[in-house]
Protein backbone atom coordinates (compact mmCIF):
# COMPACT_ATOMS: atom_id res chain seq x y z
CA UNK A 1 0.00 0.00 0.00
CA UNK A 2 1.49 3.68 -1.21
CA UNK A 3 1.92 6.04 1.53
CA UNK A 4 0.17 9.05 0.98
CA UNK A 5 2.09 11.24 2.96
CA UNK A 6 5.10 13.99 2.37
CA UNK A 7 7.30 14.62 4.92
CA UNK A 8 8.06 18.29 5.92
CA UNK A 9 11.79 18.44 5.43
CA UNK A 10 13.82 21.43 7.41
CA UNK A 11 15.88 23.05 4.32
CA UNK A 12 19.56 21.85 4.17
CA UNK A 13 21.96 24.54 5.00
CA UNK A 14 25.84 24.07 3.92
CA UNK A 15 27.88 26.24 5.90
CA UNK A 16 31.41 27.01 4.62
CA UNK A 17 33.71 28.73 7.93
CA UNK A 18 36.64 30.68 6.53
CA UNK A 19 39.06 33.39 7.57
CA UNK A 20 39.50 36.33 5.31
CA UNK A 21 43.17 36.66 4.51
CA UNK A 22 43.89 39.74 6.62
CA UNK A 23 48.01 40.03 5.64
CA UNK A 24 49.09 43.59 4.31
CA UNK A 25 51.57 41.45 2.68
CA UNK A 26 52.87 37.49 3.34
CA UNK A 27 56.46 38.55 2.12
CA UNK A 28 58.95 38.19 5.66
CA UNK A 29 61.26 40.86 5.62
CA UNK A 30 63.15 39.45 8.59
CA UNK A 31 65.30 37.47 5.83
CA UNK A 32 66.10 40.71 4.02
CA UNK A 33 67.40 42.35 7.14
CA UNK A 34 70.12 41.51 9.99
CA UNK A 35 68.49 40.60 12.77
CA UNK A 36 69.91 41.36 16.25
CA UNK A 37 68.59 39.76 19.44
CA UNK A 38 70.33 41.26 22.33
CA UNK A 39 67.69 44.36 22.97
CA UNK A 40 67.73 44.55 26.40
CA UNK A 41 65.56 47.24 27.87
CA UNK A 42 61.39 48.32 27.95
CA UNK A 43 59.34 50.69 25.82
CA UNK A 44 60.19 54.46 25.76
CA UNK A 45 64.39 53.65 26.33
CA UNK A 46 66.53 55.33 23.96
CA UNK A 47 68.82 53.04 21.93
CA UNK A 48 71.24 55.10 19.92
CA UNK A 49 71.74 53.97 16.26
CA UNK A 50 75.90 55.07 15.87
CA UNK A 51 77.06 54.27 12.44
CA UNK A 52 80.79 55.12 11.76
CA UNK A 53 83.27 56.33 9.07
CA UNK A 54 86.97 57.48 9.27
CA UNK A 55 89.13 59.55 6.23
CA UNK A 56 92.00 58.73 4.25
CA UNK A 57 95.12 59.72 5.36
CA UNK A 58 98.16 57.41 3.56
CA UNK A 59 100.54 60.16 2.20
CA UNK A 60 103.89 59.25 0.26
CA UNK A 61 106.98 60.90 1.97
CA UNK A 62 110.32 61.40 1.00
CA UNK A 63 113.06 61.39 3.37
CA UNK A 64 113.22 63.52 6.31
CA UNK A 65 109.31 64.33 6.20
CA UNK A 66 106.24 63.20 8.25
CA UNK A 67 102.85 62.95 7.77
CA UNK A 68 100.77 66.30 7.39
CA UNK A 69 97.26 64.41 7.58
CA UNK A 70 95.59 62.00 10.72
CA UNK A 71 93.08 59.17 10.05
CA UNK A 72 90.05 60.62 11.78
CA UNK A 73 87.14 58.99 12.56
CA UNK A 74 83.39 60.20 13.12
CA UNK A 75 79.85 58.92 13.28
CA UNK A 76 76.35 59.57 12.55
CA UNK A 77 74.18 59.22 15.87
CA UNK A 78 70.42 58.49 15.43
CA UNK A 79 67.81 57.97 18.29
CA UNK A 80 65.61 54.82 18.27
CA UNK A 81 62.79 54.29 20.69
CA UNK A 82 62.38 50.29 21.77
CA UNK A 83 58.65 49.34 20.87
CA UNK A 84 56.47 47.79 22.71
CA UNK A 85 53.47 46.34 20.72
CA UNK A 86 50.71 45.09 22.63
CA UNK A 87 47.66 43.49 21.05
CA UNK A 88 44.31 42.77 22.85
CA UNK A 89 41.68 40.48 22.10
CA UNK A 90 38.31 39.67 24.44
CA UNK A 91 35.80 37.55 24.13
CA UNK A 92 32.54 36.30 26.53
CA UNK A 93 31.75 32.34 26.82
CA UNK A 94 28.72 32.35 25.21
CA UNK A 95 30.59 33.52 22.39
CA UNK A 96 32.45 30.60 21.95
CA UNK A 97 29.92 28.19 22.60
CA UNK A 98 27.37 29.70 19.53
CA UNK A 99 30.48 30.18 17.41
CA UNK A 100 34.06 28.93 17.87
CA UNK A 101 34.89 30.18 14.64
CA UNK A 102 34.55 33.59 16.39
CA UNK A 103 37.54 33.00 19.00
CA UNK A 104 39.56 31.01 16.52
CA UNK A 105 39.51 33.98 14.14
CA UNK A 106 40.31 36.20 16.94
CA UNK A 107 43.06 34.43 18.73
CA UNK A 108 44.63 34.02 14.95
CA UNK A 109 44.39 37.63 13.53
CA UNK A 110 46.51 38.49 16.95
CA UNK A 111 49.48 36.93 15.42
CA UNK A 112 48.84 38.53 11.78
CA UNK A 113 48.08 41.65 13.01
CA UNK A 114 51.24 41.74 14.72
CA UNK A 115 53.03 39.84 11.81
CA UNK A 116 51.52 43.20 9.63
CA UNK A 117 53.03 45.94 12.12
CA UNK A 118 56.59 44.39 12.68
CA UNK A 119 57.04 43.95 8.44
CA UNK A 120 55.45 47.49 8.13
CA UNK A 121 58.38 49.07 10.48
CA UNK A 122 61.06 47.13 9.04
CA UNK A 123 59.88 47.95 4.99
CA UNK A 124 59.87 51.68 6.53
CA UNK A 125 63.12 51.86 7.27
CA UNK A 126 63.83 50.48 3.83
CA UNK A 127 61.92 53.31 2.43
CA UNK A 128 64.13 55.94 4.22
CA UNK A 129 66.43 55.31 1.45
CA UNK A 130 68.24 58.76 0.74
CA UNK A 131 70.36 57.22 -2.77
CA UNK A 132 68.04 57.46 -5.53
CA UNK A 133 67.65 56.48 -9.15
CA UNK A 134 65.08 58.02 -11.60
CA UNK A 135 63.43 55.24 -14.08
CA UNK A 136 63.08 56.72 -17.13
CA UNK A 137 60.25 54.97 -18.92
CA UNK A 138 60.98 51.31 -19.14
CA UNK A 139 64.42 51.32 -19.01
CA UNK A 140 64.03 48.90 -15.94
CA UNK A 141 67.63 47.48 -16.36
CA UNK A 142 69.56 50.70 -16.85
CA UNK A 143 67.56 51.44 -13.33
CA UNK A 144 68.68 48.48 -11.80
CA UNK A 145 72.54 48.65 -12.90
CA UNK A 146 72.83 52.56 -11.66
CA UNK A 147 71.00 51.34 -8.24
CA UNK A 148 73.81 48.32 -7.92
CA UNK A 149 76.65 50.64 -8.89
CA UNK A 150 75.72 52.43 -5.65
CA UNK A 151 75.87 50.22 -3.20
CA UNK A 152 79.83 50.01 -1.59
CA UNK A 153 82.00 47.30 -2.74
CA UNK A 154 84.62 46.46 -5.00
CA UNK A 155 82.67 42.68 -6.34
CA UNK A 156 79.60 44.29 -6.65
CA UNK A 157 78.84 41.16 -8.82
CA UNK A 158 79.18 39.15 -5.69
CA UNK A 159 76.93 41.30 -3.26
CA UNK A 160 72.84 39.20 -2.78
CA UNK A 161 71.28 42.47 -4.03
CA UNK A 162 67.11 42.28 -3.68
CA UNK A 163 64.49 45.10 -4.58
CA UNK A 164 60.49 45.04 -3.48
CA UNK A 165 58.15 46.12 -6.48
CA UNK A 166 54.10 46.83 -5.79
CA UNK A 167 52.21 43.76 -7.21
CA UNK A 168 50.56 46.53 -10.19
CA UNK A 169 54.61 47.21 -11.45
CA UNK A 170 54.87 43.50 -11.75
CA UNK A 171 53.84 43.40 -15.48
CA UNK A 172 55.12 46.49 -16.25
CA UNK A 173 58.49 44.73 -15.56
CA UNK A 174 57.90 41.86 -17.27
CA UNK A 175 56.88 43.59 -20.42
CA UNK A 176 60.15 45.47 -20.56
CA UNK A 177 63.20 43.21 -19.18
CA UNK A 178 61.46 39.94 -21.20
CA UNK A 179 64.88 38.29 -21.50
CA UNK A 180 66.78 40.17 -19.47
CA UNK A 181 64.67 39.08 -16.29
CA UNK A 182 66.41 35.48 -15.38
CA UNK A 183 65.58 33.42 -12.96
CA UNK A 184 67.76 31.77 -10.15
CA UNK A 185 66.92 28.78 -8.10
CA UNK A 186 68.85 30.15 -4.88
CA UNK A 187 66.26 32.98 -4.71
CA UNK A 188 62.76 30.87 -5.60
CA UNK A 189 60.97 31.74 -2.44
CA UNK A 190 57.96 33.36 -2.04
CA UNK A 191 57.10 36.81 -4.01
CA UNK A 192 60.10 36.06 -6.07
CA UNK A 193 59.67 37.02 -10.15
CA UNK A 194 63.10 36.93 -11.53
CA UNK A 195 66.76 38.69 -11.12
CA UNK A 196 68.06 41.55 -12.95
CA UNK A 197 71.46 43.34 -13.30
CA UNK A 198 72.32 40.89 -9.83
CA UNK A 199 69.10 42.08 -8.34
CA UNK A 200 66.39 39.88 -7.04
CA UNK A 201 63.07 41.42 -7.49
CA UNK A 202 60.11 40.53 -4.73
CA UNK A 203 56.13 41.21 -5.24
CA UNK A 204 55.26 42.96 -1.97
CA UNK A 205 51.36 43.83 -1.75
CA UNK A 206 52.12 46.78 0.27
CA UNK A 207 55.09 48.50 -1.39
CA UNK A 208 54.45 51.96 -2.88
CA UNK A 209 53.06 51.32 -6.48
CA UNK A 210 55.83 53.43 -9.37
CA UNK A 211 58.89 53.32 -6.64
CA UNK A 212 61.38 50.38 -6.04
CA UNK A 213 63.12 49.77 -2.91
CA UNK A 214 65.78 47.26 -2.01
CA UNK A 215 69.31 46.77 -1.08
CA UNK A 216 71.44 44.27 0.95
CA UNK A 217 70.75 42.66 4.31
CA UNK A 218 73.08 44.85 6.03
CA UNK A 219 70.99 48.31 5.78
CA UNK A 220 68.48 47.67 7.93
CA UNK A 221 68.91 45.82 11.73
CA UNK A 222 65.79 44.15 13.58
CA UNK A 223 66.87 44.52 17.37
CA UNK A 224 64.82 41.73 18.99
CA UNK A 225 63.98 40.83 22.50
CA UNK A 226 63.37 37.44 21.98
CA UNK A 227 60.40 35.73 21.72
CA UNK A 228 56.61 37.09 22.10
CA UNK A 229 54.44 36.65 25.06
CA UNK A 230 51.09 35.53 24.98
CA UNK A 231 49.33 35.96 28.42
CA UNK A 232 45.64 35.43 29.32
CA UNK A 233 45.23 36.53 32.84
CA UNK A 234 43.17 34.62 34.83
CA UNK A 235 39.45 36.71 35.23
CA UNK A 236 38.81 38.78 38.68
CA UNK A 237 35.55 38.63 40.09
CA UNK A 238 33.66 40.99 37.22
CA UNK A 239 34.77 39.07 34.41
CA UNK A 240 33.81 35.97 36.05
CA UNK A 241 30.35 37.63 36.62
CA UNK A 242 29.87 38.35 33.09
CA UNK A 243 31.76 35.10 31.80
CA UNK A 244 34.60 37.49 29.74
CA UNK A 245 38.02 35.93 28.81
CA UNK A 246 40.92 38.19 28.20
CA UNK A 247 44.35 37.19 25.67
CA UNK A 248 47.17 39.76 25.51
CA UNK A 249 50.30 39.04 23.00
CA UNK A 250 53.29 41.92 23.36
CA UNK A 251 56.45 42.31 21.62
CA UNK A 252 59.64 44.11 22.38
CA UNK A 253 61.68 45.41 19.25
CA UNK A 254 62.81 47.92 16.92
CA UNK A 255 63.76 48.24 13.13
CA UNK A 256 66.58 50.74 12.20
CA UNK A 257 68.13 52.01 9.35
CA UNK A 258 71.84 50.83 10.05
CA UNK A 259 74.05 51.69 7.33
CA UNK A 260 72.18 53.76 4.44
CA UNK A 261 74.95 53.19 1.97
CA UNK A 262 73.53 49.78 1.61
CA UNK A 263 70.04 51.09 0.51
CA UNK A 264 68.42 52.43 -2.99
CA UNK A 265 65.50 54.08 -3.89
CA UNK A 266 64.04 54.25 -7.45
CA UNK A 267 61.16 56.36 -8.65
CA UNK A 268 59.71 57.04 -12.14
CA UNK A 269 60.54 60.55 -13.23
CA UNK A 270 57.28 62.87 -13.52
CA UNK A 271 57.44 62.36 -17.56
Amino acid sequence: MALNHTHKRYPNEVISREIEDQYNSKLNLMRFCTVDNSLVGVAGDTKKIRVYSATNATEKLAMGEGNTQNIEVTYAETDYKIQMYQVRFPYYDEEEMIDPMVVQTGVRHMTTDMFNTVQGDIFAEFNKATQTVTLNGTDYFGAFVDAVAMLPGENQEELEVFAFVHPNDKAAIRKALKDDLKYVEAHVKAGYIGEVAGVALYVKADAVEGTICGGTKSAVTFFNKKGTEVEQPPRDSQDANIRKNTILSRKYYLAALTDATKVVKMSKSAG
